[in-house]
């Protein structure tokens, strides 16, 4: 199946796209990268991700001081609570939307996060459980907080898969079976791929990620 893929800048946002050539509406999937990342580091995803989506690959709001871009300020040695990512998640709300993207299907809008962007998702579908429909998180984390947020179910029956390496060295494994934990607290229904690799997915996983968007949706 072919699609479109293009690099815009819409309410000065800077996204990257993949249209598919099928019928409008399209399921709407919103890729965030991790730490130093733009709107290019998500490219390696979308090959697992289903051909009929809207993918959407927005860039960072914030510089890092090794380059590329970040979700919240920098502070070194700092695990980002809830509201560090509150812009972010507020100027993401306001320019996804059918207005700017009007062969979207946004009541099936879901998010895939790697690292700082798995921390992101989990915080926006938190905060905002209405408006998401699927949350992937990879190699990520949950931001300090959350846990408050977990109480009265606010993700009930939502599917979560999440994915982790045990050799990850920048974002310790204890830190994604906290996030599954503390989703399933929240009402989410998680599915966990664990291996033995780095700050990556292993093969294993990929093809849970692919599995995972293959299911109909919620």
């Amino acid at each position: 199946m072919r699609s479109h893929q293009a690099i815009i800048e819409v309410e000065g946002w800077i996204i990257g796209q993949r249209i598919p050539t099928t019928p409008e509406p399209h399921p709407v999937i919103v890729l965030l990268h991790g730490w130093t990342g733009d709107e290019n580091s998500m490219r390696v995803f979308m090959p697992k991700l289903p051909q009929d989506a809207l993918l959407l690959a927005p860039r960072g709001l914030y510089s890092t001081p090794l380059g590329g871009y970040g979700w919240h300020t920098y502070k070194p040695d700092y695990w980002p609570w809830v509201d560090d990512f509150q812009s972010a998640i507020e100027g993401l709300i306001n320019v996804l939307t059918p207005e700017n993207f009007p062969g979207g299907d946004f009541t099936q809008f879901s998010l895939v996060g790697f690292s700082q962007g798995a921390a992101l998702s989990y915080a926006f579908s938190l905060k905002h459980p209405w408006l998401v429909s699927r949350i992937a998180g990879l190699s990520g984390f949950l931001p300090e907080g959350a846990a408050a947020l977990a109480r009265n179910l606010p993700l009930q029956g939502k599917p979560i898969f999440i994915t982790h390496g045990t050799l990850d060295t920048l974002v310790p494994v204890e830190r994604a079976r906290q996030a599954a934990s503390t989703l399933q607290l929240a009402g989410a229904s998680v599915s966990y791929c664990e291996e033995e690799v780095g700050h990556k997915l292993s093969a294993s996983c990929f093809r849970g990620l692919k599995n995972y968007f293959s299911k109909a949706n919620p």
